[in-house]
Order: structure tokens, then sequence, then C-alpha cells
């Protein structure tokens, strides 16, 4: 199905082509990009194509461009100040990050225009991809963060972390402002939009789009297995990733059936007596309970321990190029059983 558009007018030709091209190099985006220069090629392509949000500069901003169909959804690009006359229309500021920029503008209209313009496919193939461990320190999210960047290279990826305690603010000494738990909250309440939301919720590292954790583990023992089938059965209908990873925590609820909805999943392992012994349990435990199809799915992994620098964005990025970026590069490509 064909993406909606974002159309882009600034007068400011390397900041419009710039936009333009940073956001086409991200698969995640749910838009088709068009940047425009000059009104008379904006209307000229506002003819032919339907433009569902306008980006436009408080300098382009004229009557022709109220004449669009696309006139109820525009966002004046401010450069800080602008004409009152531009208040009618919600308003981002032009110098900041462009991920913060569509952001801001997904806030303002882009649920109800991508549920508009029917974004998304339920007959979409999305593939889930778990990494759960019933151990501890076996560098669990370390891989599942390595493999998502590996797998970032060739799609569209996105990696959900459901631990109680991720420590994500704390690796990237920063507050999150959109988390899961605001993702959870919504589907709770049944609210139609939620999905839709994510464009302006995800964060990006190395061309991996990730969802900050919950900011509380109350938000992961509170929430049912109902509510988490149905989050992933909305990812999967309206979606522009080809991968999710599901980063398991321990505390989920009914975690086996949720892990059931992956086509593989890779199990961090050591080799030590008492770890083997925990593993034996928590495979006789699937087998009582008839999980034959999920231990089949399992795939045993041993992280090798890595010597990774700095902290944040830095730190996440260098676990591809480590022992460890080699050692999944190697279980991608099914040379580790």
């Amino acid at each position: 199905m064909k993406k909606s558009i974002l159309a882009i007018c600034d007068v400011e030709k390397l900041y419009a082509y710039n936009f333009m091209e940073y956001i086409n190099q991200k698969r995640s985006m749910p838009f088709e990009i068009q940047a425009f220069t000059n009104v008379d090629s904006l209307l000229e392509f506002g003819v032919r194509e339907k433009i569902d949000i306008l980006l436009i500069s408080d300098k382009a901003m004229c009557e022709r461009v109220k004449e669009l169909s696309v006139a109820e959804n525009i966002v004046i690009l401010s450069e800080g100040v602008h004409d009152p006359h531009l208040d009618q229309y919600p308003s981002v500021y032009k110098y900041q990050s462009s991920d913060r920029v569509i952001q801001e503008v997904m806030e303002c209209y882009g649920a109800d225009v991508l549920e508009a313009g029917g974004h998304g496919e339920s007959g979409r193939h999305v593939e889930f991809v778990g990494v759960y461990s019933p151990l501890g320190r076996v560098l669990k999210t370390s891989f599942a963060l390595t493999l998502g960047q590996i797998l970032a290279r060739d799609q569209a990826v996105l990696y959900i972390n459901m631990e109680e305690f991720a420590g994500f603010e704390a690796l990237f000494h920063r507050r999150f402002e959109h988390t899961l738990s605001n993702l959870l909250y919504y589907i709770r309440q049944e609210n139609r939009h939620a999905v839709y939301q994510l464009s302006s919720m995800v964060e990006t590292v190395n061309n991996l789009d990730f969802l900050a954790p919950v900011a509380t583990p109350l938000d992961i023992w509170e929430t049912a297995f109902e509510d988490w089938d149905q989050l992933f059965q909305e990812l999967a209908g309206h979606t522009v990733y080809d991968v999710i990873i599901l980063d398991m925590g321990q505390g989920v609820d009914e975690w086996y059936r949720l892990l059931e909805r992956c086509k593989k999943v890779y199990m961090p392992v050591l080799d030590d007596v008492i770890s083997q012994g925990k593993i034996q349990q928590f495979e006789r435990l699937l087998a009582m309970w008839k999980q034959q199809e999920l231990l089949d799915k399992i795939q045993k992994v041993r992280p090798p321990f890595h010597s990774s620098y700095g902290d944040g964005a830095d730190y996440v990025e260098q676990l591809v190029w480590s022992q460890l970026g080699d050692y999944v590069r190697s279980v991608v490509r099914g040379e580790q059983e």
C-alpha cells in the first residue's frame, strides 16, 4: 500500500533537501517525503498527488497554499517568531533535530492522517524475534541490541525492551519523554490511535528504532497477557517494520504465550552446572505445559563477554564492532548452533 505523503516546502533549499534525504534513509518512516523549494512546484505536485501533511516554512506560506486540499493538515516550520496570522496552524521549531520535527508533526496530525490513509496492511509480513533467558547476567540485552542493529542495516527493525528494570535512562544519561509505558496505557484505554502514535515515540540508534522501556516495573507487572497480545496484533497489522525484536523480561504475564508469536527465540545460556540445571528445569516446564512448538523455536546462544567503552548511543553502536558483534553476525548467518 502506498505510504501517506508528507511534503516539506522551504525556500531554504539546503534545509529542505537535507530533511528529505535524512527522513528517506529511515526505512521505518510511515511517510513518503517530498521536498519543494517554492510554492509553484508544491502546487503543481498537489494537483497530481494527495498531500496528507504539509510542513511549510512561514516564509513560503501564502493564500495560494490554503487552496490545497491538504490545508487542514498544515504545520508551520517556524524559525521562532512568525506572522500572527499563522497562529491558526500548529507550528514546530525549524532548527532542531529532524527526528524531533517529525515527532512533533506526528503529535499534531499523525494518527488521524495515517488512519484515514489506511497506512499499514493486515497482510503485511512482520517477523517477531524473541530474546529471552531464565538466567541472569548472560548479556541478553546486549545481544538483542546488537542483533537489532545488524538486522537494521538491511531491514526496518523495532526493538522493544520488556524488562522491569532496563536501565536505559542511566545508560543514555537522559529521561525519555515517551516510553513503552505510554503505549501500554493507550492499549489499556482501547485507544484506536495507539499504534499510530508509535512513530512519534520511537528513538533511533545506528538505524535501529527502539521504544524506551517502561518508567516503572508496575507497568510490566500490571499489564495482562491480553493487552500485550492486542499490542502485538496492532503492530503486526499497522506497522512499517520488517522485524520486531522482543527483549523479554521475567515479569511479563504469560511470557511463553507471547514468545509463541515469534518466528525464532534466542536464549542466551551459560555452561556452568548451576546454569545448566536451571535451563533443564525451564525446558521441563515448557514440556509439561505442552509447549513443544516454542521449544523448537528456541536457539541457545553463548554471547562472549566483550570490551566496549563509553555509554549511551556510543556504547550501543560499539556493540556491533565488538567480539559480541562478530558472534551475533555468525549467529545470523547460521554458523552457530
